[in-house]
């Protein structure tokens, strides 16, 4: 929006074709973000607390959690509108990547909001079913991967259309150009064809396997933003090279036209993800709840398939993805042994992880600063694949 009138002014005012860069566009972003979560926060607080819109604790949980029962929940909304608000008043409209981000991401936030809106106002401590948070889950990231799947190898929308004509006149056999395949990172050649079904079928494990992965994860004060915010500005490093010809050729790695535009919105969620970690941070004032784990899941995850890294996401997001196995091989253990023995045994403490080493005695602060530098760790080591090719 701010773009196309700073594109305008420019005309006039050589001064204000600053704004045509993307870095700059991007620091913006991020303060305006962190402005506008720090500015209405407070008032968004009471105005769940006046709802009575509270935070239901695991009574099985860790005791020290029984005392934020009632805590305000749903905060993610502030996150989302931080997101949206920066990202639509500097970004550029007209690139067809940050639509399909904005879509993903506020609809997963629609999911998660329905979720709690059950949960917490109607009572309801199910929230939405299981198959129908998951349908509407895959329903959203099966249309994202759709159109990912020709936008990405693209350079206009129109050649976007030309590849979905020519995969369907040709019997669904077509093959999709290399900016398709899937990159192994350290290796300066080594890439797989995925094909168009390939293509989709990882695009959509990725957008929604993230998404449940960030949502599993947000069980503690501040656990869940800070690694968002991490993995978030690192997915903005990648898309900014990817988007750039002479970056991404020196740099052996796909080149994207228009990719670089989500370096905008990926420096939105820093800023809306720090401003809510103001609030978040223990003890937190308020929560995120579904609105916002499942959001940030799935603007990282495709993010992540646009800039063509989803092993890097694996590799920099491995709290998430620790913490999804911790509950997988829980989940499966206890129904194994129930089967086989006749009484459920447990791996873990308790599950996600975070609560395993809580129940253990650790406190909360510590596990949660602990999760941040190893994710710190791991977001340093995912940007050295940039140059250890």
């Amino acid at each position: 929006m701010l773009l196309a009138l700073t594109q305008w002014l420019a005309q006039d005012v050589r001064a204000f074709s600053v704004f045509g860069y993307i870095t700059l566009r991007a620091v913006l972003a991020a303060l305006t973000a962190l402005a506008i979560g720090l500015m209405f926060g407070p008032s968004l607080i009471r105005k769940l607390t006046e709802l009575k819109i509270g935070q239901a604790v695991r009574t099985d949980g860790p005791q020290t959690h029984l005392t934020k029962s009632g805590t305000p929940t749903m905060g993610g909304a502030l996150i989302l509108i931080s997101i949206a608000s920066a990202t639509l008043l500097w970004a550029d409209l007209g690139n067809r990547f940050v639509w399909i981000v904005l879509i993903v991401t506020l609809g997963f936030g629609w999911i998660g909001w329905i979720d709690d809106y059950r949960k917490v106002v109607h009572r309801d401590p199910k929230g939405m079913s299981a198959k129908e948070k998951y349908f509407w889950q895959s329903a959203i990231g099966l249309g994202a991967a759709i159109a990912l799947a020709f936008a990405v190898p693209a350079q206009t929308n129109a050649q976007a259309w030309s590849l979905f004509v020519d995969w369907v006149s040709s019997g669904f056999t077509a093959s999709l150009p290399p900016q398709a395949d899937l990159i192994v990172p350290f290796f300066k050649n080594v890439a797989y064809p995925l094909g168009v079904v390939g293509f989709i079928v990882l695009t959509y494990l990725v957008i929604v396997g993230t998404s449940n992965a960030v949502n599993l994860t947000d069980g503690a004060d501040g656990l869940a933003i800070m690694p968002s915010v991490l993995v978030g500005s690192a997915l903005g490093v990648f898309a900014y090279v990817t988007g750039n010809a002479v970056f991404a050729k020196y740099l052996l790695i796909p080149f994207i036209p228009g990719a670089g535009e989500l370096t905008v919105f990926c420096a939105a969620i820093a800023g809306a993800g720090l401003a809510f970690l103001w609030y978040n941070a223990y003890p937190a004032q308020v929560f995120m709840g579904d609105v916002g784990a499942l959001a940030l899941g799935g603007a990282l995850g495709t993010v992540a398939v646009i800039a063509r890294q989803e092993i890097v996401l694996f590799i920099m997001g491995g709290v998430f993805v620790v913490e999804t196995l911790s509950v997988m091989l829980q989940v499966g253990y206890f129904k194994y042994t129930k089967r086989r023995y006749g009484e459920g045994r447990r791996i873990f403490r308790m599950a996600p992880l975070h609560h395993h080493f809580e129940v253990g005695g650790v406190k909360e602060s510590q596990v949660v600063v602990r999760f941040w530098i190893v994710t710190m760790m791991l977001v340093l080591f995912g940007l050295s694949t940039l140059k250890l090719r």
